[in-house]
């Protein structure tokens, strides 16, 4: 009688114990299953030649309040964002996820000393898991005037509030004077330069206040109150361009919606690239029902991305979407990191989430959301250049794949959450 109560006082305990055992050799099956056909895609992968990618320009566009440039070439990105570093008054607060320590590196090192040494307030953060591979020599050139915030790989906190305390800081965002807004897919090294694909946005309006306040709202939750960065008031309730963040610290995360909400008001197209497709399944059934209802919508992604486990779960769903007659362009030319979406020539985004679930419910994130038919008209002109330099896959190609391959693309499933 006393081992059955004493079995019933602990249900979850043996629940949660077993369920564990369970998930791990699951995922340790899996990836055993899965290892033949990957490591043959990698070992394919070796002997493929490295060259630069390509870059349709830089465009520009006025939407209300705002001047926007687009980028698409890393080099005048990095361009534009060192020049209005150097000629910062007040402030500069960047956020970032990769800061590779080269010259490109080197270059913002440079930038942000000389800011502080004229007096400029400067607020750099940026994540450690992303830059382990990097020395902390680098970061410790960084003047004793700049405050600088590393997101550490392991937090304290993490077993009170896993929730808030476990994403990585995903975001791109720099911001000068509170006039000056950047944010998008590039990371800050000379290989995302020449070699990715990606877009990047600049803004000068009132959407700068979204992008300092999400950056703002990140800092001052971990960081010392004389290291804070002070509140200001926004230049304007309205407007159509509109800052999406996610803050895992603080458990907002409003980028899934605005897709979902973005895909179900969709007409006539949707068009989205993306560099890792690992969604839920309510965004593949979103994306489903706009196809059936004959919108035209279109998934750009990399034939080859930087990540083989990644490839592997994203063509997991490839016959899904098939089936449901979206068409996939797989992106040929390099690999493309660009993370933008269009919709029905009205609505745009540009920003660093992925849609995959670490970027949409785990990682901090910045979208700017765009409502505006001359930016759409932008990022159309974009979209076109790009699908130039893509495969489209055709159903009975891909019907057609071997058994290993369909073995390895079912063996990953338990993968999916961990993207």
């Amino acid at each position: 009688m006393r081992a059955r109560q004493e079995y019933r006082r602990r249900p979850l305990r043996t629940i949660l114990k077993y369920g564990v055992i369970a998930s791990a050799v699951g995922a340790v099956g899996s990836a055993l299953a899965a290892a033949p056909a990957i490591t043959v895609d990698h070992l394919e992968r070796r002997g493929r030649v490295k060259r630069d990618a390509p870059q349709p320009g830089t465009f520009e566009a006025d939407v209300a309040e705002s001047s926007i440039r687009i980028y698409t070439d890393g080099g005048a990105l990095y361009d534009d964002m060192i020049a209005a570093i150097d000629a910062a008054e007040h402030s500069v607060i960047m956020e970032t996820y990769i800061w590779k320590n080269d010259a490109v590196g080197q270059r913002f090192i440079d930038a942000f000393n000389h800011a502080a040494e004229r007096g400029v307030r400067v607020h750099l953060m940026y994540d450690g898991f992303a830059n382990l591979v990097v020395p902390q020599s680098f970061y410790r050139q960084l003047s004793d005037r700049v405050f600088v915030h590393r997101l550490p790989v392991f937090r304290r906190k993490i077993w009170k509030a896993p929730l808030r305390y476990t994403g990585l800081n995903h975001s791109k965002v720099l911001i000068v004077d509170d006039r000056i807004g950047f944010v998008g897919g590039y990371n800050i090294g000379a290989l995302y330069a020449r070699e990715w694909r990606d877009t990047h946005i600049r803004e000068i309006g009132p959407a700068v206040w979204g992008l300092r306040n999400s950056v703002a709202r990140v800092w001052n939750e971990r960081c010392n109150t004389d290291e804070a960065i002070p509140w200001i008031a926004p230049d304007t309730w309205a407007s159509p361009v509109h800052v999406a963040a996610n803050l895992p610290v603080q458990l907002v995360y409003p980028i899934r919606q605005m897709y979902l909400d973005a895909i179900e008001r969709a007409q006539h197209r949707v068009w989205i690239t993306t560099p890792y497709f690992v969604p839920d399944q309510q965004i593949v059934r979103a994306l489903s029902l706009a196809a059936e209802r004959g919108v035209d919508v279109r998934l750009m992604v990399p034939k080859e991305s930087n990540h083989i486990l990644a490839d592997w779960v994203t063509r997991g769903f490839y016959g899904q979407l098939l089936s449901s007659k979206i068409t996939l362009l797989l992106y040929a030319a390099s690999m493309i990191h660009a993370k933008t979406a269009t919709i029905d020539g009205e609505w745009s985004t540009v920003g660093t989430a992925n849609i995959d679930r670490l970027s949409l419910t785990f990682n901090y994130e910045t979208n700017v959301e765009i409502v505006d038919q001359d930016f759409a008209r932008e990022m159309e002109r974009i979209y076109a250049a790009d699908s130039e330099h893509c495969e489209v896959l055709e159903p009975p190609h891909w019907e057609g794949r071997s058994t290993a391959t369909k073995v390895a693309e079912a063996a990953l499933l338990p993968f999916r959450p961990l993207f």
